[in-house]
């Protein structure tokens, strides 16, 4: 079990977001602890509210006086009502807020289901409760409950394993937002890429597209990103989402930071010389796109073509799972830029390379050839191929045999994440304010 402990100075807010999942039958109200009751046991966020204000009223000095704590069992553990009421008092007593207000919700619309409880750090005397060692208080409690309640312990499944590789997003199974937000979320942690059409690339192998769109706020310019899911065919199948949905790594701001560290760290990049190697040698030894692709994916490296509508090739970009570094043919040399590809598959046109061992000194050749990859045909890399249907090939234990792709997250709630962004968001502004005034 994982806890989360966040902290602001909005208890409205927090009580509203919660009681909005409840309204919207995604999410119940467990437990009250030390709340006004009302005469039908429903609550507004109003109702609940004023158990907290003499708390906030009697308060000194405390900026950030309200607590938002999340416990998150694996999605493996089946927890009831009454285990979830029992564990959120438990974790409280161990925390040092069992005297506090506090309401514990449940909360349903995502795969993990989990608790929320909202409660203030200031006692009746409007002194902060001490919150030191809490990271690690909180730990502790997390360990005793696991055993306690026979749950999955969150430090065994980590060290059991530590990366996951998640599922390509499939539009049929609905859910879709948190299906792009579980990709789009880490990519930039893990894959070197330099421009939005590099990153698009990437992502088309998770069934996923984003675009650029821009226009006027208060008369200012505004440029953002809006994601789609895509379908076997690569084309949209989903309404669109804003970038903010998914956490700033996702947002155009931090890409082209993301872009220009890359062109920098890239710039003297052993694996390109190795990568281009390894697509001559497929080129020289192949003559058609179906065959060279199956080549470079049993190395580990997919290749993904772009077309108009008449068929000509305009682009064709590289993925090299090995280094994780993403080029562009013509960022490999010119005798791997589309037009060399187009003229070959398209109009039959084999490309004039040179032999390897003329363009390169023996010494030079024999260490690149050396560091080619000489992994087996992985079946992860046959699920990637995109002549191979996405909807009918995919096994995650394939997937888990790639090694580290993407960090774990059991069905993280995005929404929520966004509304604390919104939160921060609000705080920077009164902030602001504050100082000009």
């Amino acid at each position: 079990m994982v806890a989360k402990i966040g902290r602001g100075s909005n208890l409205y807010g927090a009580l509203t977001y919660n009681q909005l999942k409840v309204e919207k039958e995604n999410g119940q109200i467990l437990l009250t602890n030390k709340i006004i009751e009302t005469p039908n046991g429903h609550y507004s966020v109003s109702q609940l509210t004023q158990s907290f204000e003499p708390y906030l009223i009697a308060n000194h000095n405390t900026e950030k006086t309200t607590l938002h704590i999340s416990l998150n069992p694996d999605p493996k553990d089946k927890v009831s009502d009454e285990k979830f009421k029992l564990m959120a008092q438990e974790y409280m007593q161990e925390m040092g807020y069992a005297q506090q207000p506090f309401v514990v919700f449940k909360h349903t619309d995502i795969e993990r289901t989990h608790i929320h409880i909202v409660s203030v750090c200031v006692n009746e005397e409007g002194k902060k409760i001490s919150d030191k060692f809490e990271k690690r208080r909180s730990m502790k409690a997390c360990r005793e409950l696991e055993k306690k309640h026979r749950l999955i312990s969150a430090t065994e499944k980590e060290h059991k394993q530590n990366d996951k590789i998640f599922h390509p997003v499939n539009y049929q199974t609905g859910d879709i937002k948190n299906q792009i937000a579980s990709v789009v979320r880490h990519l930039p942690k893990y894959y070197q890429f330099q421009t939005l059409g590099q990153y698009n690339a990437l992502l088309s192998l998770f069934n996923i597209t984003t675009e650029k769109v821009e226009g006027e706020l208060n008369g200012k310019p505004q440029q953002g990103l809006l994601y789609f899911a895509l379908n076997d065919k690569g084309e949209k199948a989903s309404n669109p989402f804003k970038a903010s949905l998914f956490g700033k790594n996702a947002g155009l701001t931090a890409l082209d930071l993301h872009f220009e560290k890359c062109k920098e760290t890239l710039k003297n990049n052993g694996a390109k010389a190795t990568l281009k190697a390894t697509i001559t040698i497929a080129l020289q030894s192949v003559d058609n796109e179906k065959d060279f692709k199956k080549q470079l994916t049993q190395q580990g490296i997919n290749v993904v073509v772009r077309r108009n509508d008449s068929g000509r090739i305009y682009g064709i970009t590289f993925i090299d799972h090995n280094s994780k570094t993403i080029w562009n043919g013509s960022h490999l040399g010119t005798t791997l830029a589309a037009n060399i590809f187009n003229n070959y598959w398209n109009n039959n046109i084999k490309p004039e390379i040179k032999d390897l061992v003329e363009a390169k000194s023996k010494t030079h050749q024999q260490n690149t050839l050396e560091d080619l990859p000489t992994v087996k045909t992985h079946e992860l890399f046959d699920f990637l191929n995109n002549d191979t249907p996405v909807f009918n090939t995919y096994d995650t234990s394939i997937i888990a045999g790639m090694g580290v792709l993407l960090p774990e997250i059991q069905g993280e709630d995005y929404e929520e994440l966004d509304f604390q962004n919104q939160m921060k968001k609000k705080r920077k502004k009164k902030h602001k304010k504050s100082g000009n005034g």
